[in-house]
């Protein structure tokens, strides 16, 4: 059995195994990372022989802490990294280059109906219909986007947001409200087989699934890092953050949203961001926590998506693809019956 995990912002953790008897044996680690001394591999080696195949990441890294000599020095990766890698093997999770990728980048359409298409292709991925995907979002009016789990008058501020031209829609992931100015955002979904993170905590599947755009950004010269659960951050502050919601078909839909500009006022009137949110952030002010892509690359909007497409197309091999008349007419039928509703929008007064 063979398992490969790639460390956000680290290296590469690659395991072979075999299992007897319901035991792991004929362990090996490797990879691209670095550890000191040269003979802790062994012992690393040693403490995931034997273990039962059933083990837990949290187990596997413990056993790994355990056997390490004193002053161990583990750079690029971690004893839980060992033991995701582990798990992937003992699952035989595929890897990203398993699948034939698509990127969809096409015209812009309503903030409804890109929460609708949402929906629609993950289901589609799920069920077998349509292949992995990397969608960015287009759109040409300015929204705030609440998580499914929030409540709309705790929120959204509905007199700033009307003065300032902002429709309050609500998507099917949780997480927090995102304010989603029109040409202020770069804003981008993955629509993934539940294969792809097996193995994977929720959590970690955060970080993994957002890999390579950290990498994008930092061919750009941004220090983009991933801070847990699921904030994509540079040293500065707050880039933007992601969401997940996976169906009961086995389709999951990962979206992050990254700032490029933003008016910090406007954010505060229209955002109602309470002080508990703020000082869990060590911040008085919502509008210092975020540190948009403009300031930080001096680059247009469209340049910083080229580069995204460019950087996922070289990692995964992702072909040009597109959305099918059918995929947006069962869309805009989700529209009208979910999304444009009353009752959806106020589901959590």
């Amino acid at each position: 059995m063979h398992g490969e995990y790639k460390v956000p912002g680290g290296k590469l953790v690659v395991v072979d195994l075999e299992e007897r008897d319901g035991r792991i044996a004929d362990f090996r680690l490797a990879g691209d990372f670095f550890l000191e001394p040269d003979d802790a591999l062994a012992d690393i080696d040693a403490a995931v022989n034997g273990m039962p195949v059933e083990s837990d990441v949290t187990t596997i890294a413990a056993a790994v802490r355990a056997a390490l000599p004193e002053g161990a020095q583990l750079l690029g990766f971690t004893p839980e990294s060992v033991g995701t890698a582990v798990r992937r093997a003992l699952v035989t999770a595929p890897g990203w280059k398993d699948f034939d990728w698509e990127i969809v980048h096409e015209p812009a359409v309503s903030p409804q109906m890109n929460l609708a298409l949402d929906e629609v292709l993950t289901t589609r991925v799920g069920d077998g219909r349509r292949r992995p995907t990397l969608r960015i979002w287009e759109w040409n009016e300015s929204a705030v986007v609440i998580g499914s789990f929030q409540s709309l008058r705790n929120e959204v501020d509905p007199a700033g947001a009307a003065r300032h031209g902002f429709d309050v829609v609500r998507r099917i992931s949780g997480g927090g409200a995102m304010l989603m100015a029109a040409n202020s955002i770069v804003t981008y979904s993955l629509y993934v087989p539940a294969s792809l993170v097996a193995g994977l905590t929720f959590a970690d599947s955060y970080a993994f699934l957002d890999d390579w755009v950290l990498q994008a950004l930092r061919s750009l010269g941004i220090e983009a890092t991933y801070q847990p659960l699921n904030d994509i951050a540079s040293p500065q502050g707050k880039i933007g953050g992601a969401a997940q919601k996976r169906l009961a078909n086995g389709g999951i839909l990962h979206h992050a949203t990254l700032s490029y500009d933003m008016d910090g006022q406007i954010m505060t009137e229209v955002l109602r961001i309470g002080r508990e949110k703020l000082s869990d952030k060590g911040t008085t002010s919502a509008a210092k926590r975020v540190d948009p892509l403009k300031r930080q690359s001096g680059l247009t909007r469209a340049e910083i998506i080229d580069r995204f497409v460019e950087t996922f197309a070289k990692l995964y091999g992702a072909v040009p693809g597109s959305i099918s008349d059918e995929e947006y007419a069962e869309a805009e039928a989700l529209v009208e019956s979910k999304f444009a509703t009353d009752a959806w929008l106020r589901r959590v007064p």
